[in-house]
């Protein structure tokens, strides 16, 4: 979006200090941070913590009830401080404020503005319109995000790239194609040329991000000329892209989310053995073990082609680490299925998981089908599975203590600012030492002394 130079002088005439808060996944991160530096641009002033705002923007997610909640009960708190502060404004943004649409005034009565997901690259103008009349200004025009490039924030170690928007699956429980829309992709030389900027600015690990990101270029045509060739002999939209940013000076890891198993392809396996600076990790959400469940999810694959791809990938890169998502609790789930899921957990031996318990969204196909399986009996499956992955866990990470790591420095712990935090390449958190002067996006060996299910501890020096 081009921001016009009367905007730009509306956003610093005014002096109006905006701060974001944002929930839900990697994807809201990077919306966020595109919002920010277009709001900045246009001569609003970034505040450092919420009671230095003058609006206060929260970017919502939608993929479970309790996010929703959690961004409601943030709002109407919001709302409420303007009994205090007169001329606060409160606004929200993102997969909530696209799913609820103009409903999302009578859940948090007294909210400003609503900006929808394909609308986040107008967040200027719709903010400023809301500040000048002083009524609530909604936007949530379904259509294509209109993406951003040059949005950054300065002197990043580790960034996003969006590549990849919308999704075509269908899984019979998201609602992640009503609230960001059928799949597109970037074109390929843009998201070369962003990735590239980054690099030139410092920027040493980038992370691609998409709903299904192996499904890049499959819906769309993103290499429009040959000028990118691929050496290895790539045919694959998404191998061809990881080889040309494989390519740029100065990046030194690249990292991509999320997977589906049907792009574990060979030419995928074939990246991951051939250039190194992919980080031998794969986040691939499996959700359920048992195929009666993952047939009324539509997730489209069966457990033994799951299994496949897993080991398609374990051939090219034995070392190479799997993490997953789960739901438990799925409408007739039994306990016969969930027995299915705990084994092929342990089958598979996922060094990480993300377990959540089943809740209907509106609009999906499974809130059609009773909500059978009881609210105690998702906790219980819920901790069964946390404790068999946090034993998982500690098996794989135990495995590391005494040896030396390669971890990215990433900045301070953010549970003791006495230490420093990073990930290694297969994106476990490791908590260490700063003995040598270290600076974000160095990085450092570091030797591992303890491990626990999610993080590693050591140092950096010894005497």
């Amino acid at each position: 979006m081009a921001i016009s130079t009367e905007t730009g002088y509306y956003g610093a005439r005014m002096n109006l200090k905006v701060f974001i808060k944002t929930y839900g996944c990697q994807m809201n991160e990077r919306d966020s941070e595109m919002v920010a530096s277009l709001l900045e641009r246009a001569g609003f002033s970034p505040a450092v913590r919420e009671g230095a705002a003058d609006i206060i923007i929260v970017n919502t997610c939608s993929v479970r009830a309790k996010a929703e909640d959690k961004a409601l009960g943030k709002l109407r708190i919001l709302i409420a401080e303007k009994k205090q502060r007169k001329n606060l404004m409160v606004g929200a943004m993102g997969c909530m404020a696209q799913r609820m649409k103009s409903d999302i005034f009578r859940k948090a009565p007294g909210l400003d503005f609503a900006i929808g997901t394909s609308r986040l690259a107008d967040a200027p103008s719709i903010v400023r319109q809301a500040v000048e009349e002083r009524r609530p200004i909604i936007d949530t025009t379904d259509g294509r995000l209109q993406y951003e490039a040059g949005t950054h924030f300065n002197n990043q170690a580790s960034a996003f790239i969006n590549v990849l928007y919308g999704c075509n699956r269908r899984c019979s429980y998201c609602v992640v194609p009503e609230v960001r829309g059928k799949e597109w992709s970037r074109p390929a030389l843009d998201i070369i040329a962003e990735a590239e900027n980054l690099a030139r600015n410092g920027t040493k690990e980038i992370t691609l991000l998409g709903q299904s990101i192996l499904s890049y270029g499959r819906a769309n045509q993103v290499w429009e000329n040959d000028e990118q060739k691929s050496k290895m002999g790539f045919v694959e939209p998404f191998p061809r892209l990881l080889e040309a940013l494989h390519s740029i000076e100065g990046l030194e890891r690249l990292r991509f989310t999320s997977s589906h198993p049907s792009g574990c392809t060979e030419e995928l396996a074939l990246c991951f053995a051939g250039l190194p600076k992919i980080c031998p990790h794969i986040h691939l959400p499996l959700q359920s073990g048992s195929d009666r469940i993952l047939k009324l999810m539509n997730r489209g694959y069966t457990t033994e082609e799951y299994r496949r791809a897993v080991a398609r990938l374990r051939k090219a890169v034995p070392a190479i680490a799997v993490t997953t998502d789960f739901i438990v609790g799925y409408p007739s789930e039994t306990e016969e299925d969930f027995g299915l899921t705990r084994a092929f957990m342990e089958e598979i031996g996922f060094i990480n998981s993300f377990i959540f318990k089943y809740n209907p969204r509106p609009g999906t196909k499974a809130s059609e089908t009773a909500d059978d399986v009881s609210g105690a009996e998702k906790m219980r499956r819920n901790h069964v599975l946390l404790e068999e992955q946090n034993r998982l866990g500690l098996k794989f990470n135990n495995l590391l203590v005494g040896r030396w790591v390669e971890v990215m420095a990433e900045g301070k712990s953010k549970r003791n600012p006495n230490r420093w935090s990073g990930r290694t390449k297969t994106n476990i958190i490791a908590v260490f030492e700063n003995t040598e002067g270290i600076h974000p996006g160095e990085m450092v060996n570091v030797k591992i002394e303890r491990a626990e299910p999610q993080t590693l501890y050591g140092s950096t020096h010894f005497h």
